[in-house]
């Protein structure tokens, strides 16, 4: 049987991955590399924008491709329990993976800041979920204490096995494109991801399976964006509730990260993220998450700055699946009109 297995299968040579080690995954991975020509023609970029589309991983998230290795490095050291502080994404990876193997899962959200897309699937896996009358900052905190108090394994990106399964997100697109590209365009909430994909690279460059390293182009939103102020936000502020996060724990592998490719990490306003967001929908018929958006949303912003000069191979990450958070899009875009059972008054609002 040839069927795709998930990234331990995959790419197990480059992972923490033992001959005892037990293999618990949802079939992770190998999600689509997108080429965006529609795009790229509409925002004026010259050159070839791919979009790596992790909304379709199981949970409809990047992070599957972390907790795969997480809960499998659990289950082999002999935790019976796991716990995570989430925005929403985290909680229902890591209920679903703990379901998948048997393990009780703990997840503590910030009250009234997780979209319910996401607050559903942790209920639905039946992780036992904690709203704490703070922000994602304080959830982590509790959950680093608990970690320290009992016998649980904490499955936030302070473990470094999701690390180790986030960076093949580098390896498939390296795989798909026969390369590195030029630039890497990734949303930053707490940093782990770009900490991940430029470990990937790395590797993938030191193997010898590509030729070049990408720029790493890290993006906050304006009202969350500590990494690119200098400082903890101790409010963090914006539409995307993802990387509404004030104190990335992985913070400063993030600016070194950025510092050895040459990249950046900057920031742009809600509204930038939400003209993205409707945008890849709009012109490439993919429904990504408003955190996702970030991505794409800075390389509308550099583009019009005239930063490139024309020829670049671009891969914006889209970390979610638009259908984590509905309510958004059903908020910044036109509302459905309301006719009445006539064919005649619905042709007047049809174009040919």
């Amino acid at each position: 049987m040839s069927y795709w297995r998930g990234i331990i299968h995959k790419y197990r040579e480059f992972l923490p991955i033992g001959d005892n080690t037990p293999v618990i995954t949802l079939c992770e991975g190998n999600t689509p590399l997108i080429h965006a020509e529609n795009l790229a023609k509409s925002i004026g970029f010259k050159g070839e924008i791919f979009l790596k589309y992790e909304g379709l991983n199981p949970t409809g998230s990047f992070k599957d491709r972390g907790m795969t290795v997480a809960i499998s490095k659990a289950v082999e050291s002999g935790k019976r329990a796991v716990i995570c502080a989430s925005t929403g994404n985290t909680s229902a990876s890591a209920a679903a993976y703990a379901a998948k193997a048997g393990l009780k899962a703990y997840v503590l959200l910030p009250k009234g800041a997780v979209a319910l897309g996401k607050l559903s699937q942790a209920v639905i896996y039946g992780a036992k979920v904690i709203a704490i009358q703070g922000n994602f900052d304080d959830a982590l905190f509790i959950v680093r204490k608990i970690g320290e108090l009992l016998p649980v394994e904490i499955v936030n990106s302070v473990n470094p096995y999701r690390i180790e399964g986030q960076k093949t997100g580098a390896f498939e697109i390296c795989d798909a494109l026969g390369r590195a590209p030029d630039y890497h365009f990734i949303p930053v909430g707490n940093a782990g991801n770009i900490t991940s994909y430029w470990k990937g690279y790395k590797e993938y460059h030191k193997a010898g399976k590509v030729n070049n390293l990408p720029k790493m182009m890290g993006w906050q939103a304006e009202g969350s964006a500590p990494i690119v102020k200098g400082y903890p936000i101790k409010n963090p502020q914006t539409v995307a509730t993802a990387i509404k996060i004030g104190n990335p724990y992985s913070w400063q592998p993030a600016l070194q990260a950025v510092q050895e490719s040459g990249g950046l990490i900057d920031a742009i306003s809600d509204e930038e993220i939400l003209q993205a967001y409707k945008l890849i929908a709009s012109t490439e018929g993919i429904f990504c998450e408003p955190a996702s958006a970030a991505s794409v949303a800075g390389l509308i912003k550099l583009t019009r700055e005239g930063y490139f000069k024309g020829g670049e191979l671009v891969v914006c990450i889209l970390t979610g699946n638009g259908l984590k958070d509905p309510d958004t899009a059903i908020k910044v875009c036109e509302q459905p009109l309301t006719l009445p059972p006539d064919v005649e008054e619905v042709i007047k609002y049809i174009e040919t």
